[in-house]
Parts: C-alpha cells; sequence; structure tokens
C-alpha cells in the first residue's frame, strides 16, 4: 500500500525570511537631489516660503511627494538644503585693510551687492520673523557662517590696531549688512558696489575708529561753565 506524501504548502524559513524584509527605497542623492533642489529653489523665487509646499516642488521637479520624504521631513530641512546648495561657502578675504576686506566680503558674487542672494532673502524675509524652527535653521546653518566671517574680520582689524579696543564687535558687525538690507527692503535702493564703499567710508570705518568721549556728554562743560 502507498502512502500519500503530503507535500507541506507552508513556506521555509528562508522564503519566510526573504518575503517579510522590506524592498530598499532608492536614495535620493546626486544629480536627483539637486534637481530637486533647484526645483525648490525655483518655487521659492516665485511664491515665497510661506506659500511653499512639498506637493508644489515635488510637481516642479516630477517627482512624487514620497520621493521628497524620503530624502527630507519636511519643508524646512529641504528649504535650507537648497538655500545651502545654492550658497558658496564664503572665504575670507585678506586685503591687509579693513575697508578693503568688507568690500570683498560685501561685493561681488554671493555678495549682498549679488541679486541671488537678495533674492533668496527676500523669498524667506517673512518666514525668519514667524517661523521660529526655520528661523533657527536658517541663522545658524544659512547666514551663520557669513556672520562669523564678518566678525573674523573685524577682530583682524582689531588685531593690526585699525579700530578702537572698546568697539563693540556685536553692534557693529552686522551694521553694513543692516544699513544695505534697510536700503533695499524698506527705501527700495538696491545695494551696489558704490554705495558699500559710500556707507563703509562714512558710517562704518568712522564709527571704529573716531575717540568717545570719556564719560559720554556728561563732559561736555555747561554754558555757564564756559562762560566762567
Amino acid at each position: 500500500m502507498k502512502r500519500n506524501r503530503s507535500v507541506s504548502s507552508l513556506p521555509t524559513a528562508e522564503a519566510r525570511v526573504t518575503s517579510t524584509e522590506p524592498q530598499a527605497r532608492p536614495r535620493v542623492e546626486g544629480d536627483r537631489e539637486q534637481e530637486i533642489l533647484r526645483a525648490a529653489l525655483r518655487v521659492l523665487a516665485e511664491v515665497g516660503y510661506d506659500r511653499l509646499t512639498m506637493d508644489a516642488v515635488a510637481t516642479e521637479a516630477r517627482a512624487s511627494k514620497a520621493t521628497l520624504y524620503r530624502r527630507w521631513k519636511d519643508k524646512v530641512t529641504l528649504v535650507i538644503d537648497a538655500l545651502l546648495a545654492e550658497k558658496e561657502q564664503p572665504t575670507l578675504p585678506d586685503t591687509g585693510s579693513l575697508r578693503g576686506d568688507l568690500l570683498g566680503a560685501f561685493c561681488g558674487m554671493g555678495g549682498i551687492t549679488d541679486p541671488r542672494q537678495l533674492a533668496t532673502f527676500s523669498s524667506v524675509l517673512t518666514a525668519v520673523t514667524r517661523d521660529p524652527e526655520f528661523a533657527e535653521a536658517f541663522r545658524t546653518r544659512v547666514i551663520g557662517p557669513k556672520i562669523a566671517l564678518t566678525q573674523r574680520i573685524y577682530e583682524r582689524a582689531r588685531d593690526r590696531g585699525e579700530i578702537r579696543d572698546d568697539v563693540d564687535l556685536e553692534i557693529l558687525g552686522p551694521a553694513l549688512a543692516g544699513i544695505l538690507l534697510h536700503r533695499f527692503h524698506v527705501l527700495g535702493q538696491p545695494p551696489t558696489a558704490e554705495v558699500v564703499a559710500r556707507v563703509v567710508d562714512q558710517i562704518i570705518l568712522p564709527a571704529a575708529t573716531s575717540p568717545t568721549a570719556s564719560n559720554g556728554p556728561s563732559s561736555r562743560p555747561t554754558r555757564q561753565e564756559s562762560h566762567d
């Protein structure tokens, strides 16, 4: 009498392991990553940060939203990476003078006279004041290196004896960029190399080098004292 051999329908251990292993999803990197970052910058320039969405970037990049989320957790990380990809690493000028270093840092490609940099800053301006998470990332990763470079320019000038030892660099350091951005965003006057030079010569250098009264306004003689 022949016995019927039953073939088990249960999968082998190897098959079970294989079937339950997640399929590896392709990473977003290289040229494809750069394409998406450029798409994000185009959307950012067109609608600004507040109205930018992951859907809009995905459509612009001809990618799925899932593809974006595999690489970036949210639009903050996506936009910050896009800004960093566009922004050239700042270099420290070494002209031997404070004036020359400031003009070298603020004029030309990547400086405040670069239309791309102005357009980028304008597109995220409201987000810096309204979105704390974005503001922190933007200040730390995007403009942080530029601020550090400017600070180093002033410190080096002080070491050379070009500016007074008592100058408050936390106040003076951002002054040049602040004046130029105020003129642009409030007065509608784009910064040019000539304007940068005028601000440096007429405001920054005098503020850094002019002596201050040791005791402030009270040290000035009164009208009665001047007649005595």
